[in-house]
């Protein structure tokens, strides 16, 4: 079996900055501590985009030591509040496939492959979209993927999540996405961020996950246009089991009061 955890939308600002009174660099170090403490023995973990809240190097700056001394290999991903040239001088060793952030990583249970959503120019701003250069690159990764499989990790969802303000900046091509990854038997999880909410959705035979944010969520407001609305929920990361036959997926909010573990 293989584990693996999943942090998105970690919005980094530098102090005294915050993001509706929460610090999301405190928060972010909180959940890793959580984390390494609980699930050391994990095998990946992803980081799916939004790293930083204005994608400026004084972010990133704060973001790389936060990542030092973990007991697990890092995915670095870059989502819509990035900026991928100001995030590859921070970070030059991440992953790069024709000039964008994606990457393949193939575990004894499953392949990973992490796309890079992110377009400068989109319209409206905010939103992302899979140029035919990444899309063929994406075909390319799922048609060669090992009998066991491949799980896709994306920023912007793939499916309409009736959050109208979000689902408005999510992918500008996501029928043409969806398409795609629906014609690949090799697929067998999407997972994706964005939306700062725990959601699971299929996409045809497909299953999605979206997971929250370790700082600030989406409030529960379906059909809402605005797209900025925050509110001081738990935040949580995502833990993800593998096994040859299933895909198991949890969300842990970590700044919950410590329980008591009790037999029943």
């Amino acid at each position: 079996m293989s584990k693996l955890l999943i942090m998105t939308d970690l919005h980094l600002t530098v102090p005294p900055a915050t993001i509706i009174g929460l610090d999301p660099g405190a928060r972010l170090a909180q959940g890793l501590a959580h984390a390494a403490q609980h699930h050391a023995d994990a095998d990946r973990l992803i980081l799916m985009g939004d790293l930083t809240h204005h994608g400026k190097p004084a972010q990133y700056a704060r973001l790389r030591p936060l990542l030092e001394g973990l007991p697990w290999p890092v995915s670095l991903m870059i989502g819509n509040h990035d900026d991928r040239r100001k995030f590859r001088a921070a970070f030059p060793e991440a992953p790069d496939a024709g000039g964008f952030v994606q990457s393949i990583t193939d575990l004894p249970d499953i392949r990973l492959i992490t796309l890079d959503t992110v377009d400068p120019k989109a319209r409206p701003r905010h939103s992302g979209r899979l140029c035919p250069a990444r899309m063929a690159w994406l075909t390319h990764a799922l048609d060669t993927a090992p009998d066991h499989g491949a799980l896709v990790f994306m920023h912007h969802p793939p499916v309409e999540t009736g959050f109208t303000g979000m689902d408005a900046i999510g992918l500008t091509n996501r029928n043409e996405v969806q398409s795609l990854l629906a014609a690949h038997p090799s697929l067998r999880h999407v997972f994706a961020g964005h939306l700062h909410r725990t959601i699971s959705a299929s996409m045809g035979r497909v299953p999605v996950a979206i997971f929250k944010s370790p700082c600030h969520q989406m409030p529960m407001c379906l059909g809402d246009p605005d797209h900025a609305l925050s509110v001081d929920e738990p935040g949580a990361y995502g833990i993800v089991l593998v096994t040859p036959r299933d895909v198991i997926v949890h969300s842990e909010d970590f700044t919950l009061p410590a329980q008591i573990a009790q037999s029943h």
